[in-house]
């Protein structure tokens, strides 16, 4: 079992990131240990856990109440809704801001629940248990919460840090791979803006740990949470640096928008998708090198995440993609705002573009 300690300086608060296996039995053990008196849990589980995993859990609280909220982790469902359902529950059963609120599944579980805790009574205790690849080494750590309008993804929310982060490596082995490849994806993203050392382990080691053989899928779990733990500790409420972690994300949520969030398109593939538009962007500028650009690109073919963008749109898409990128909430113009990328580990922090510039380079993107 490893830890990391995340330090946000601007309020002076700390938590720990617990990453090991089978630690969800240990889960009160996990609360003591962090010095927080919990008499009741307002536990919201995404419906696709396995029970035995929440039973694992649930077991561990001997004295607390539970009350359990099954909630069905889809795109569509992030909504303010569903939001609302959770906080009135939890003043039917009069929950206190001594209470606990606690996330059990995948980042969209994740995103709503902690923005309920933010919510509830201005503020409760919060936990989150990722139990996706991809939210493991991502949407857990950082305190960023919302949910999605009719506008776009993750227009409404707020900044709120959880008191424990719990990272199980059992629940990978429950998932589909699909799921693997598109953890995976954020842990190369993490290595692109960041760490050329982590990047070239993972060029020798991808089939290793989308295989989630150990110590390499620890390692890279480890790794990836140190460099967002790193950048969120410096800029907390993405003024700047935590810009970066926003690499191919402007492309991604305009594509899973313009699909309507459905199921032929997650977030994980939007994802890839949105890096290789972001990193052929960078190219086209002149900004990345033909052999780095070429070099990772090729990491993503050897790493099956051999996704085209022309697999999932046409030409008539295009202006509905434009629309939901320029609507990004990273945008301060009318223009749009991009990362990109110079070299692995060197990225480029809010270069804005001309929307018109954006209808010749997606017809392009679409004729590969």
């Amino acid at each position: 079992m490893k830890k990391i300690k995340v330090n946000i300086k601007n309020n002076n608060y700390h938590y720990p990131i617990i990453i090991g296996s089978n630690i969800v039995s240990k889960f009160n053990q996990h609360i003591k240990e962090n010095k927080l008196k919990i008499s009741k849990y307002f536990i919201v589980v995404d419906k696709n856990v396995p029970k035995r995993m929440i039973v694992k859990l649930t077991n561990s609280i001997t004295k607390a109440k539970v009350v359990i909220h099954y909630f069905e982790a889809k795109e569509k469902n992030k909504v303010q809704k569903n939001v609302d359902i959770i906080l009135n529950k939890m003043l039917k059963k009069n929950f206190t801001r001594t209470d606990c609120l606690v996330a059990i599944g995948g980042g969209i579980t994740g995103d709503i629940t902690a923005y309920a805790a933010s919510l509830f009574k201005r503020g409760i205790n919060f936990v989150n248990v990722p139990t996706t690849f991809l939210s493991q080494v991502d949407s857990s750590i950082g305190g960023k919460t919302g949910v999605n309008t009719e506008n776009g993804k993750n227009l409404i929310g707020t900044f709120y840090q959880p008191n424990i982060v719990i990272i199980d490596t059992e629940f990978l082995k429950t998932l589909e791979k699909r799921q693997i490849v598109c953890g995976y994806a954020e842990i190369l993203k993490h290595s692109v803006i960041a760490n050329n050392k982590f990047y070239k382990y993972l060029d020798k080691n991808f089939d290793k740990v989308l295989n989630l053989e150990s110590p390499h899928i620890e390692k890279s779990i480890f790794e990836s949470c140190m460099i967002k733990k790193t950048i969120v500790e410096k800029d907390e409420k993405e003024t700047g640096l935590r810009k970066t972690l926003n690499f191919g994300h402007t492309f991604a949520h305009a594509y899973e928008a313009t699909l309507n969030y459905s199921k032929k398109l997650n977030h994980g593939e939007a994802v890839i998708l949105g890096m290789k538009s972001a990193l052929n962007f960078s190219y086209k500028k002149k900004l990345i090198s033909a052999k780095i650009y070429k070099n990772i690109l090729a990491h993503m073919s050897n790493a099956d995440l051999n996704y085209s963008l022309s697999d999932y749109f046409t030409l008539n898409d295009i202006r509905k993609i434009i629309s939901y990128m320029s609507n990004d909430k990273k945008n301060n113009s009318s223009r749009i705002n991009l990362i990109l990328l110079k070299r692995i580990g060197s990225p480029i922090i809010s270069k804005s573009f001309n929307k018109k510039y954006f209808i010749s380079f997606l017809k392009k993107e679409l004729s590969y």
